[in-house]
């Protein structure tokens, strides 16, 4: 059996810690947001086929997009409701 692709490997642990530090200011808190992200991830371990993993990886690029445009409006909600209230 073949090692896996580690420049694929290091993509996926990149992505992995990206969201888990995405993760620290999520609305729900950092405990709803953590044991939902391993799940995602560990369901998805037992791919080996390099076009399987790229698709995953995309995913989760969505996913971190997604996430920061839910940032993004909670800040500018913050700043517009801070301004306009005032």
């Amino acid at each position: 059996m073949a090692s896996p692709n580690p420049e694929l490997r290091r993509q996926v642990i990149a992505i992995y810690k990206e969201l888990l530090h995405l993760g620290r200011n999520y609305p729900l808190g950092f405990g709803y947001f953590r044991p939902r992200l391993h799940k995602a991830f560990m369901a998805n371990a037992q791919l080996k086929d390099e076009e399987e993993i790229r698709k995953g990886i995309s995913r989760a690029d969505f996913v971190r997009k997604e996430i920061e445009a839910l940032y993004y409006l909670k800040k500018y909600r913050t700043l517009r409701k801070a301004y306009d209230g005032a």
